[in-house]
């Protein structure tokens, strides 16, 4: 699952103009991951223009042309919910955050020049609590941590399958040839409709993620 899940957020940030690296093809089990290996992805926004602000803590792809570069770890544990308990008792999903990984992945990006922001620490995840007060506890928890913001991956596939044409053929992508397939054969239905009726685009979704 692992590469499908890097996968969908791979084609979300290329969907959106960044140029994405993976830094590595395999997974780590039985061992502690090294630096370089806590982090799953590399983005950088080539259009990104000097002055922007910070984008906001929930991301969607109105907030992505604010990004410049990032760091994003993928955990893609799609059963569960980021509760503050699990984020209180499961300390890998903050691996990338550690001072050694950021110092070590900054070699991978062109040298900042001035007015340039950092880099940007990016968190997906399927979804936090939707009762408070324990979704205002866990996004004050990925703050303190040193998560800058948060992805969902239902806003990514959202956002994917928005895209996508049924009569094109994505033969160089697995998953968006998957997706236009599933849509081609109304397997899915249409988003806007299906999830937020009477609303359409980002402040819809913003408000349903």
């Amino acid at each position: 699952m692992a590469a499908t899940d890097e996968g969908i957020v791979r084609e979300y940030f290329e969907q959106n103009g960044f140029l994405v690296r993976q830094l590595r093809k395999y997974q780590v089990q039985s061992r502690r991951k090294t630096s370089a290996e806590e982090v799953d992805l590399l983005v950088y926004n080539p259009a990104w223009e000097h002055g922007s602000r910070k984008p906001d803590f929930f991301l969607f792809s109105n907030e992505l042309p604010f990004i410049q570069k990032a760091v994003v770890a993928v955990k893609g544990w799609h059963t569960g919910v980021f509760t503050p308990t699990m984020l209180r008792s499961s300390p890998e999903i903050f691996g990338f955050l550690e001072e050694n990984v950021l110092k070590n992945v900054t070699r991978f990006f062109p040298p900042p020049g001035p007015g340039e922001g950092d880099v940007t620490k990016i968190l997906v995840l399927p979804s936090l609590p939707t009762a408070e007060p324990f979704r205002s506890q866990s996004v004050a928890l990925l703050k303190e941590r040193g998560v800058d913001a948060i992805i969902s991956f239902r806003s990514m596939l959202l956002d994917l399958l928005d895209k996508i044409e049924v009569n094109q053929n994505y033969s160089k992508s697995d998953t968006l040839q998957v997706m236009r397939l599933m849509k081609n054969y109304d397997l899915l239905k249409d988003t806007q409709l299906d999830m937020f009726p009477g609303r359409a685009g980002g402040a819809g979704r913003k408000a349903k993620d």
